[in-house]
């Protein structure tokens, strides 16, 4: 906390009155990093949600989901990633880690939902399973893999993730008319 307090240009006791602990102050830094911004509201109930609902088909839909969520892995992976490591040794990190997943989910429901308005599912495909290729799809480890160690640049991990959901959750015949 020190450390960060020097950063920031302000005293230790400023900071843990405004953050209180080191948890608090990681979720802090967790959520402006998701939203791209502090200000306080929710991811899907922001713009970018609203232009994304206003698409007629699937292949617009992704990709401005698609611009979205890499942008925002880009910025929060690494942190969200050291929180979910973190959380099975550290008792004050287990709530967050468990909001962070529940939040992903969150996110894949939703972005299924609205995909299943434009497109129907894969054929076989039930709404929790296109959910879970979604979740994972948005797992920041999988972020990291691929941009850090596999040294793919932010803009060839959004095409792979338009073209992944699509392929994995979007019926085939609906895929080749997009």
């Amino acid at each position: 906390m020190r450390a960060v307090a020097e950063l920031a240009g302000v005293s230790l006791p400023t900071l843990e009155l405004a953050f209180g602990t080191k948890p608090r102050l990681l979720e802090a830094a967790i959520d402006v990093a998701i939203a791209g911004d502090d200000e306080p509201v929710a991811v899907l109930a922001r713009p970018w949600a609203a232009c994304a609902v206003a698409t007629g088909n699937a292949q617009d839909f992704l990709a401005i989901v698609g611009a979205v969520a890499g942008a925002t892995l880009q910025r929060s992976a690494g942190l969200v990633a050291a929180a979910l490591e973190a959380a099975p040794g550290d008792a004050a990190l287990r709530g967050l880690a468990d909001r962070l997943v529940a939040q992903r989910l969150q996110t894949a429901g939703w972005i299924v939902d609205r995909l299943v308005e434009r497109a129907p599912l894969r054929a076989g495909l039930t709404r929790g399973a296109a959910i879970d290729s979604l979740w994972i799809l948005l797992e920041p480890v999988v972020y990291l893999r691929l941009t850090r160690d596999r040294g793919w640049s932010p803009a060839r991990f959004e095409a792979w993730l338009i073209d992944s959901v699509a392929r994995l959750v979007v019926d085939e015949h609906q895929r080749r008319s997009a």
